[in-house]
Formats: structure tokens, C-alpha cells, sequence
């Protein structure tokens, strides 16, 4: 029976020594180590083998099998060293390599860093917070009333334990001011989430960029001198900037701001940028209710506050028409940055 299988592995190490191409070399696999193969079929055999045999019968079944398995490795290093080698004939090695696009950033980075740049410069510390906020850090403390709009599920993401997706970054303003004492003078980039339908100027998930400014003394003249020194350091000496009354339930007075958008061979127009204004003493007071201390007494201290969409700050920056452009990864787009 030896012999049988020794010739079963000359005839297999033979027959795969010639096969050209991978098809071939694997029906030789199959044929000789398939399940249904010439070992397996030599394998059965081992039942008639007289019992003090079989050590030696199974000991060359074994030799057998790797012999034709290294056969097999053997020859398909060969073979794909034979297709690399045919891969690069007439391929010259001596021209030069062909230049790698190399990436960029996106347009969204860049002036969320030149933002931060500018107001880092005015004493402003960088503060951050979750995106998955509660109901208190979100609206209650910030003087929202129960029937304000925004908390409507119809305007906000609410999760089924009563948590939502942040709605600004407000939050991060509540939550530094339960853990830090006055003066706080932060910035707090990052995402914000309403239902908003998609258009050329709104999108549900976008880009903001808010600052809160507390201590002893601070006017409305300090916050105005900020945002429109903050805007002019963004686009420039001449860049048009106003503020027009407005209501927000957590800052009086308050204001919206408009920056004047410049595109190639339209009229100009304003375009909102920024709501602004004085930190509404019920706030300060929410504040102390939670801290249980009085270090943020509104008899005690004043602040500002703004916010603003960085996805606009870029329209107006690269005079961008629609919003869209922003997040449809589009490289001809983005190529430009």
C-alpha cells in the first residue's frame, strides 16, 4: 500500500510541476487533495489495512499530503511571480513617478481655526461639552419657556429618556458656569442639531461657534466692540457688519448680526451670521439655583454672549451660494480650499 501512495504522490507532484496557469493548478489541488480526491480515496483504504500496518500506512498518507501541499505552494509562488514579471514588461523604470493629489483641509476646518485663532488672541479659553444634552442644560436654564418653540419635537431631536441633540452650544456655557467661578471668558465650537429642512442657507446638522463673557462691569459696548473687531480680524478691514434687535430668551437686549455677502456677478446682500447680547439675569439666577451659591448673583455680575453658524462664516468667506456644497464631499469642490 506504500507503494500505491508514494506513486499516487510522484503522479501529483508531477502533474502540478506542469500546470500554467492558476485554473489548472487548482483542479490539480482538487483531484489529488479534494474531498472526493485520490488521497481521500487512498485515506478510505486505511479499513483494510492489516493493523500492525497501519502506523506505516498512515505515516506515508501524512508524508504524502504535505509533499503534494508544498508541491502546491511551490508552484503558485511561480506562477504569480510569472504574472508580477509580465505585469511590468515594457514598463520603463527610469521615468519618474507619477505625483500624489495631496489632500487638504476642509473649508469648515479652516475658518473654525482662524475663528478660534482670533477670539484665543481676545482672552477667550476654549470649552467644550456633549452633544447629547439634558433638557435643563439645553432650555431650562437658559430661560426657555415650556412653550417655546425649539423645545417642539417638530424643531428638536429628542431621544425616547427625554435627552435631545444639543440645539446649540449654549449648553457648554450652563456647563461651565455650574463648574468655574466668575470672570469666564470661553468659546465653544462645535455641532449643533435642529430639524431644519434642507436649503441653500439651512441644514439639520451644522457647524456653530458660541462665547460667553462674565464678570464685574461688562457692557453692551464691550460685546459690540468684540464681535464687529471678531468679524473685521475674519474678512477684513471693510467687511460690513450690523446689529438688529431681536429676542432671545436668555440674553436682554439681543441682537442679531449681519455680515454683508459679496458673490461674483450678483448684488450684494446680507446674510445673518450671529445672535448676540447680554446674559438675562435669569439666567445667572437658574445658575445659582443649581450651584447653590451666589457667585453668579446677577446683582453681582453682567456678561455677553454669541453665537454663530461657521457653515455661514464660510459662505461669506469664499462667497459660497449654497450650503450644501459644504457636506456633498464633492472633490472639484473642495479642490478649491
Amino acid at each position: 500500500m506504500s507503494v500505491e501512495i508514494q506513486k499516487i504522490q510522484d503522479e501529483a507532484v508531477a502533474g502540478i510541476s506542469t500546470a500554467t496557469d492558476e485554473r489548472a493548478l487548482e483542479d490539480a489541488r482538487v483531484a489529488y487533495l479534494g474531498k472526493k480526491g485520490t488521497m481521500a480515496a487512498a485515506s478510505a483504504g486505511m479499513r483494510d489495512v492489516p493493523n500492525e500496518e497501519k502506523p506505516a500506512f498512515g505515516a506515508a498518507l501524512n508524508a504524502a499530503r504535505k509533499a503534494i501541499g508544498d508541491a502546491l505552494e511551490s508552484k503558485t509562488a511561480e506562477l504569480q511571480d510569472l504574472a508580477d514579471k509580465k505585469s511590468v514588461e515594457g514598463i520603463d523604470v527610469t521615468l519618474p513617478a507619477r505625483e500624489l493629489a495631496q489632500g487638504g483641509l476642509h473649508p469648515l476646518t479652516i475658518i473654525k481655526d482662524r475663528a478660534i485663532q482670533i477670539l484665543r488672541r481676545m482672552g477667550f479659553a476654549l470649552a467644550d461639552g456633549p452633544e447629547i444634552e439634558t433638557e435643563f442644560h439645553c432650555f431650562d436654564a437658559l430661560n426657555t419657556p415650556d412653550d417655546h418653540p425649539a423645545r417642539n419635537e417638530k424643531d428638536t431631536f429628542y431621544f425616547d429618556g427625554g435627552k435631545l441633540l444639543r440645539t446649540h452650544t449654549s449648553s457648554v456655557q450652563v456647563r461651565t458656569m455650574e463648574q468655574t467661578t466668575p470672570p469666564v471668558r470661553i468659546i465653544a465650537p462645535g455641532s449643533a442639531y435642529r430639524r431644519d429642512d434642507v436649503d441653500a442657507t439651512h441644514l439639520p446638522v451644522f457647524n456653530q461657534l458660541e462665547g460667553l463673557y462674565v464678570d464685574k462691569d461688562v457692557k453692551l459696548g464691550d460685546l459690540k466692540g468684540t464681535l464687529e473687531y471678531f468679524l473685521q480680524a475674519m474678512f477684513g478691514d471693510n467687511t460690513e457688519v450690523r446689529f438688529r434687535p431681536h429676542f432671545f430668551p436668555f440674553t436682554e437686549p439681543s441682537f442679531e448680526i449681519d455680515v454683508k455677502l459679496h458673490v461674483k456677478g450678483e448684488e450684494p446682500k446680507w446674510i445673518e451670521v450671529a445672535g448676540c447680547g447680554m446674559v438675562d439675569p435669569e439666567v445667572f439666577s437658574s445658575i445659582c439655583g443649581q450651584r447653590k451659591d451666589d457667585v453668579f448673583d446677577p446683582e453681582k455680575v453682567t456678561g455677553y454672549a454669541f453665537g454663530m453658524g461657521l457653515d455661514r462664516l464660510a459662505m461669506i468667506q469664499w462667497g459660497i451660494k449654497d450650503i450644501r456644497a459644504l457636506i456633498e464631499n464633492d472633490v472639484r469642490f473642495l479642490a478649491q480650499f
